[in-house]
């Protein structure tokens, strides 16, 4: 190929470029950048998923440490150092955590001796409800062999259970670790994170880091406050209907709604199954009334109470995050779905509205 050759192939490419329409060359570019955003997002929600453990003790330490900041804040004003602070709101967190899991153990080993006889019971009452409903006997065995293997099924080995619960454990240690240093230094981190940037954009950084920092808070306080009032307003139900083991099925359903959409539905379905099994199709029937009265308060009351106003992300981007965060990573990604996205859309609306 000749010297003319190769200076002309510059020449008739920017030619052919600029006989595009300007919509087409616009579409391009964009295509290009939207494209490789999506690659760089792919590679980092795969390098998350592999490290997973890792990444939801980071997520969980965030969201702690947003919710207990103003706890460390307060006692950071009694003039004691960083990680005295710290280690008083970790203190706080621990005995929020601790005292209650203690009674409800109680309450459940006392609750214990009974069960059997309880289920047993009401499994009878079930089995004679649904075979005069014209179910038979066999098929109504049949059933319930099916169910049984699949349960089986899903259980996996000794070993695997063995290895998530170790990992379970290690990642939340981790988290405790970094919550602690987070509420000890986080203010540091984000001073030094802020000035490796270029000096004119380090205010607009802070700016929105502040705000992805208040989305983050408002999301764990709301998240806590609709969690409780879903938990004590389910709970009093079970409790007035005698449903056994109503307090850890309370509490169930306390840490299920950290998962948003989802995490309800699942709590609910297992009071009702446990109802269902423990005094039989009526009281089932109550339970569900109980969850889907609460359920529906919270979603059409509290949420946009509580959590609107905070995060003002609509219902349906709330939807498709669980779902992706789901489908990516299991009910993890579905737990950090929402706060990831709210934090983000944060960010991003005040680095727009900070300037050019």
């Amino acid at each position: 190929m000749s010297t003319t050759d190769l200076a002309e192939k510059p020449t008739k490419t920017r030619g052919v470029w600029e006989s595009l329409s300007w919509s087409l060359r616009y579409g391009a570019v964009a295509s290009g950048c939207v494209l490789l955003i999506a690659a760089v997002l792919y590679l980092v929600i795969r390098l998350a998923v592999l490290v997973a453990p890792l990444t939801l003790a980071i997520i969980v330490a965030l969201l702690l440490a947003a919710l207990l900041d103003p706890v460390a804040a307060a006692v950071r004003r009694l003039h004691v150092p960083d990680s005295v602070a710290a280690l008083a709101a970790i203190g706080v967190l621990l005995a929020v955590v601790v005292v209650p899991t203690a009674l409800l153990w109680q309450v459940t080993a006392e609750q214990a001796s009974d069960l059997p006889q309880q289920l047993a019971q009401g499994w009878d009452r079930t089995r004679e409800w649904v075979i005069g409903a014209g179910m038979s006997e066999e098929q109504l065995q049949s059933v319930s062999d099916r169910i049984g293997e699949r349960a089986r099924s899903a259980g996996g080995s000794v070993a695997s259970a063995a290895m998530g619960v170790a990992e379970a454990l290690g990642a939340a240690l981790l988290a405790l670790v970094l919550l602690f240093f987070l509420l000890k230094d986080g203010r540091r981190m984000a001073g030094w994170a802020t000035t490796r940037l270029p000096e004119r954009s380090r205010d607009r950084a802070r700016q929105a880091g502040h705000a992805g920092w208040t989305a983050l808070a408002r999301y764990a306080q709301g998240t806590l406050a609709v969690a409780a009032i879903d938990a004590v307003g389910i709970g009093i139900g079970l409790v007035l209907i005698g449903v056994p083991l109503a307090l850890p099925l309370a509490l169930l359903t306390f840490i299920a709604a950290f998962v948003p959409v989802i995490g309800a539905t699942v709590a609910g379905a297992v009071a009702v199954l446990v109802a269902l099994a423990a005094n039989g199709p009526v009281d089932a029937l109550l339970v569900l009334i109980v969850v889907v009265a609460v359920q529906q308060i919270e979603g059409n009351l509290l949420q946009p109470l509580i959590m609107g106003r905070a995060l003002k992300l609509h219902p349906a981007v709330v939807l498709i995050a669980v779902t992706a965060g789901g489908l990516t990573a299991g009910v993890a990604g579905a737990v950090v779905a929402v706060p990831i996205t709210a934090v983000a859309y944060r960010v991003w609306r005040s680095w727009s509205a900070s300037g050019p």
